[in-house]
């Protein structure tokens, strides 16, 4: 279950590329302001009941929630600004692709986590995946007047890193306040809501174009509702049962679909190394989400009890 919401918030947020392609004369850092401010406002004004039931566990961990807040506000200027730079299909692959490694990293420093086998399988199936879309992407070109410079590609590569260890950082943080008995509802709410106030005075200096038409304005209102307020919501829900290095990895279809958008509502072309890299990405997908046999299932004698669902309070990776 906890898989699925990470994979279904996933493919909304792939939409985000697209839906921004329909607003050309809007900043990067005005999309990013107000789809994880509005939005990371709107789930705290949600959540409000909950967080007003956790203040104990919330202050209890103060530099998860701060850490939280702060990569919050930090990713969707790094993420957007990443796209426009270099690219949707680059952005979103480097921003995406970088956080599994980040997250694994963090919680192998912090929390003495081991990483399986099977999570380094899907890692490599997935960023292996993530590489060829973006060397896709690459290989396709960007001729004429319209091309995008080597510097600008280069910045626009190191805001994804930037945006990959952010979406890292918080997605830890929420998944330590949960694991602490925090709700996902307050967690997320209170990290969010707190990374949103952080991002209005951004919105206030950079959001005029959003009020100058009402297809601007519908984007940004689609941006704020869909992909940032219910997709974390659903993302929320999946690090309350997955760690946060699973959940990131997960998080790898979100370019292979945002690619396959591309192709059918932008018009974009995508070549056979593309399609290949998408192949590889679902295989990550698979190992990951595919049930795992749990040790004795082939000896257990007739008339055994068999307990369903793992133990309650586990966290399997």
């Amino acid at each position: 279950m906890g898989s699925a919401c990470v994979l279904m918030a996933s493919v909304l947020w792939a939409t985000t590329g697209t839906a921004a392609t329909f607003a050309p004369d809007v900043g990067p850092l005005a999309i990013g302001a107000a789809a994880m401010g509005l939005g990371g406002l709107l789930q705290a004004l949600i959540a409000a009941p909950q967080i007003a039931r956790h203040p104990s566990g919330l202050r209890a961990q103060p530099r998860a929630v701060l850490l939280g807040a702060l990569a919050v506000g930090a990713y969707p200027l790094a993420f957007y600004s990443s796209m426009h730079l270099a690219g949707v299909a680059t952005g979103t692959v480097v921003s995406i692709g970088s956080a599994p490694l980040a997250s694994a990293v963090i919680e192998r420093i912090v929390d003495k986590r081991r990483l399986t086998p099977r999570w380094m399988t899907g890692a490599a199936l997935g960023l292996s995946g993530t590489v060829l879309l973006c060397a896709a992407e690459a290989a396709g070109g960007h001729a004429g007047p319209g091309a995008r410079s080597a510097g600008a590609t280069m910045l626009g590569v190191g805001l994804g890193l930037v945006a990959g260890l952010t979406y890292a950082l918080y997605s830890w943080a929420a998944h330590r306040l949960i694991s602490r008995g925090v709700t996902s509802g307050a967690a997320m709410g209170t990290i969010f809501g707190l990374g949103g106030v952080l991002l209005v005075p951004v919105l206030l200096v950079t959001g005029a174009p959003l009020l100058e038409s009402w297809s601007h304005a519908a984007v940004g209102a689609y941006m704020a509702l869909v992909p940032m307020f219910l997709g974390y919501v659903l993302f929320g829900w999946g690090l309350a049962r997955v760690p946060a290095s699973r959940a990131t990895t997960l998080s790898l279809l979100e370019p292979a679909v945002a690619a396959v958008l591309a192709v059918l509502v932008v018009g974009e072309r995508l070549p056979a190394l593309g399609w290949t890299g998408i192949a590889l990405v679902v295989g990550c997908l698979t190992v990951l989400t595919t049930p795992a046999r749990r040790p004795g299932a082939r000896t257990r004698q007739k008339g055994t009890p068999v307990r369903l669902g793992p133990a309650p309070g586990r966290v399997e990776t």
